[in-house]
């Protein structure tokens, strides 16, 4: 029948352009599964069944509107028909093309992040132009050849289909929709097949290449907004989690109904506490700086530095995003499964920050960015939470240098230079967050300011860190000139990796960052255990000296006997829990699985029932949390 014709034949269409787009990706990556032992090409059996299910959900329209559209509107569903799935098509053919450029940066298909990236247009639109001109060519061009072919043939596509009575159109309808929800579902089980089926291999980039990017676009967007978070990584009882989170993390609470909050000792009692600066780097991680453990020659005053105080040679970052960094260096959590804190409704108001507990101390509270602080939401979660002021880019006058993302770092730290003076001046105790802004896709700097690296593009992110080192170089020289800096503890720590990618479910050793604290009395050490985001701020607010102070954060002082090595890292929707070298990896719809770390690789060992646990359990606990504003 020419109606189930018309519906296979754009089917088929469909399939043929996921399968084209898999097909690249399958041979652009090939190098990193190649050696792995399953069949890889199971990737196109499995990834069928995605396309299958994208495809038939996008051609529903298409089967109500040929089956029970009357015939003397004909002509005007012909019309609808062939101009919704042209719509489709380009939909289609954008993502697919998308998702080199996307998994060029990300190391994954695109996803709920694609999405969240069209809320900044104007910052996202120069990093594209700068850095994917060709991505951007191929892609309109691709669009464009594709829609001149649908479109000479479009006149009437669809007419012949209501030559058949309407009667035996309706009828035609039941079949046709079982068929439909049957490879919609393409599972006969309790639950319908989701985008975990794609997942079948233990080569992370062999499942990146099976999803359909489209299908993981939607479904992240539909998981965060409609189901719960946590739902298919597995269940226990909230008490159960909180107590293994409690005793894997050495946290004995005071509090009954807050569960991490408790009063906490300094090591290091002063009369006066001191002030206490936090510089964010954007997007450093530990491969660029050689005092722990990267390359040379990238982050001199890093390097310099790192001697003259107190450095965390194995520090890791909670997430591959900057709302992830910022929460643990400012609030003391770890990632909270979907969407980051910053950008969720619940935690814009009485969430937990250094701010929002410094305040009770006399503390003056400001964020310091060189871009507009709208984006990522930061605006409104730092001044919902205690900071008293936000110094963004429209607050800079006559600035040195104006890049895609916000003024120089130089111009940043000039800036935050002038306000601790102030503070200082007058009496004012503060404590900061600064946050860098030249380490980004475009990677625009002052390229007179340093020494380029050697063999890299002058826009590359080498140049970009070796600028941000020469500002960090910049603000220490300025602050030791004034009176402000013997009572201020500076921090210098990332807030992640410029890009996280590898072949392990949880590329560990992509989440490596460099941290580093400064300032006061502070006798230069190394600290060589594992260290998290959250223990950086809790050993900064152990450093300024005021003595029992009662937070809530998720992580202990390097100087506590409480402190464990541990740490809990995001990669997606993907969790590691590392305690020591022992590695739980969970993942939704997915059997959880323990490694040993080694030679900064995963190697699969015997299940740890116990760590893999724990995992589930910070998962479900920092749901809980959020969910009953315990973020306190």
């Amino acid at each position: 029948m020419e109606i189930i014709r018309q519906l296979f034949k754009h089917y088929l269409y469909l399939i043929a352009i996921f399968f084209i787009g898999r097909l690249s990706l399958f041979i652009w990556q090939f190098d990193r599964f190649s050696q792995v032992n399953e069949s890889y090409w199971l990737s196109f059996v499995y990834g069928l069944k995605m396309d299958t299910i994208m495809a038939l959900a996008l051609l529903f329209p298409m089967l109500f509107l040929l089956t029970l559209s009357p015939k003397f509107l004909s002509k005007l569903v012909d019309k609808l028909i062939a101009y919704y799935y042209l719509i489709v098509l380009m939909l289609v053919v954008y993502v697919e093309s998308a998702t080199f450029p996307f998994f060029a940066q990300y190391d994954v298909r695109p996803n709920y992040l694609f999405v969240e990236y069209l809320e900044h247009i104007k910052e996202v639109s120069a990093m594209l132009i700068a850095d994917y001109k060709l991505a951007l060519l191929l892609t309109f061009v691709a669009m464009f050849v594709v829609a001149k072919l649908y479109l000479k043939n479009i006149k009437g596509r669809f007419l012949s289909s209501f030559e058949l009575s309407y009667i035996k159109r309706v009828a035609l309808l039941v079949p046709l929709l079982l068929i439909f929800v049957i490879g919609i579902r393409s599972s006969f089980g309790h639950r319908p097949a989701n985008i975990s089926d794609a997942l079948y291999s233990s080569n992370r980039v062999l499942n990146e290449v099976t999803k359909n990017s489209l299908y993981s676009v939607l479904y992240a967007v539909y998981a965060n907004k409609y189901e719960s978070s946590v739902k298919g990584y597995g269940s226990m009882p909230i008490n159960d989690a909180i107590d293994r989170v409690k005793q894997r993390l050495n946290i004995q609470s005071n509090h009954s109904h807050y569960v991490f909050n408790r009063t906490v000792k300094t090591n290091f009692p002063q009369k006066n506490s001191k002030n206490l600066v936090i510089f964010i780097q954007e997007s450093v991680g530990a491969q660029f700086v050689e005092s722990v453990g990267g390359e040379a020659g990238i982050t001199p005053n890093f390097n310099k530095l790192s001697n003259e105080g107190l450095l965390f040679t194995d520090a890791y970052s909670n997430g591959t995003r900057s709302i992830r960094g910022l929460a643990g260096l400012v609030a003391g959590n770890f990632s909270v499964p979907g969407k980051g804190v910053l950008k969720r409704n619940k935690s814009q108001q009485d969430f937990f920050t250094m701010a929002s507990l410094l305040k009770s101390e006399d503390y003056e509270t400001v964020f310091l960015y060189g871009g507009e602080s709208r984006f990522d939401n930061m605006k409104s979660w730092f001044s919902g939470n205690g900071f008293d002021r936000i110094i963004e880019q429209t607050d800079f006058i006559d600035p040195q240098y104006v890049g895609s993302w916000g003024v120089s770092d130089e111009d940043l730290v000039i800036r935050s230079n002038q306000e601790f003076k102030e503070y200082y001046k007058n009496n004012q105790k503060f404590s900061a967050v600064m946050f860098s802004t030249s380490n980004h896709a475009p990677f625009d700097y002052p390229e007179d300011k340093i020494e380029l690296v050697e063999g890299v593009e002058v826009k590359s992110v080498k140049n970009a860190i070796k600028y941000a080192d020469h500002a960090i170089g910049k603000f220490i020289k300025l602050a030791r000139q004034e009176d402000y800096y013997k009572d201020t503890i500076f921090v210098i720590v990332a807030d992640h990796d410029v890009r996280v990618y590898g072949d392990d479910l949880v590329p560990v050793n992509r989440f490596h960052i460099p941290a580093l604290i400064l300032g006061g009395d502070i006798t230069p050490e190394k600290y060589e255990k594992i260290a998290t985001q959250p223990d950086i701020l809790a050993t900064s607010l152990d450093l300024i000296g005021i003595d029992k102070l009662s937070y809530p954060i998720q992580g202990h002082s390097i100087f506590s006997d409480k402190k464990q090595n541990i740490a809990l890292m995001q990669f997606n929707d993907y969790y590691a829990l590392r305690q020591d070298n022992k590695v739980a990896v969970i993942r939704p719809g997915k059997e959880a699985s323990t490694f040993a770390y080694q030679d900064e690789k995963l190697n699969p060992i015997e299940h740890d029932m116990e760590l893999e646990q724990d995992a589930l359990a910070f998962i479900l606990t920092l749901d809980h949390l959020y969910n009953n504003n315990l973020h306190r």
